[in-house]
């Protein structure tokens, strides 16, 4: 049976919602992060680095969330539901897999990283490092941040979906664009749809359920 390791707060919950898509049969193992936010040593059991989500099915180890949406795809969706038969759907749905985590997912996480530099800092110093992260964030990330946000609205505007219909590229972008929904302060109507559709899904609703997530989601 396939077995999905899934780490609180972090990419798992696109492959829990994968798996209530293909409605298939599986079992979640589930490991909570630390207090200062790292995933448990437990996790380098079932891989080197630690990291999640992993699945396991029979005797092959996954991770990578693209890898594992492309695994689940080819072995498991017989009917072809969740990946785009047509050649220039095709290409926009390895575009936006590859994005997802090449482009925009970096930019995301840097601007946690800065969030986060002033409390693992001397007390001493913290101005300092503010002062030095917010020019970071308003030189840098921010400008970086918008252009994707413009990026997406537009294209969002003319597509219901990423790739054609409903497909594994849209989890794949759903968890990166549920993040920054929480800093659109109502804008960009078109990102807001698109996380909304996708999260009347009944398998995205079962996993939400499923998951420990109700506080990073």
């Amino acid at each position: 049976m396939i077995t999905l390791h899934y780490l609180q707060c972090s990419r798992s919950f696109r492959i829990l919602w994968a798996l209530e898509e293909l409605g298939i049969d599986y079992q979640v193992e589930y490991y909570q992060r630390s207090p200062n936010y790292t995933a448990p040593e437990s996790l380098k059991q079932i891989h080197p680095l630690g990291k999640a989500p992993i699945l396991v099915d029979d005797a092959q180890v996954i991770v990578e969330s693209a890898v594992i949406l492309d695994y689940l795809q080819q072995r498991y969706d017989e009917q072809q539901q969740f990946k785009p038969q047509h050649m220039e759907d095709q290409h926009q749905y390895l575009y936006w897999m590859h994005y997802a985590e090449g482009s925009l997912m970096p930019l995301l996480v840097m601007t946690l990283v800065l969030n986060s530099v002033s409390k693992h800092v001397p007390w001493v110093i913290r101005p300092i490092a503010n002062k030095i992260t917010d020019g970071v964030k308003a030189g840098f990330v921010r400008p970086r941040v918008k252009e994707h946000i413009i990026y997406l609205e537009d294209y969002l505007a003319e597509h219901d979906y990423f790739a054609g219909a409903f497909s594994f590229a849209d989890i794949q972008m759903a968890f990166p664009l549920m993040a920054l929904q929480k800093r659109l302060h109502g804008k960009y109507p078109n990102i807001q749809a698109f996380v909304q559709r996708v999260q009347e899904r009944a398998a995205f609703q079962r996993a939400e359920q499923k998951s420990l997530d109700s506080e990073c989601v």
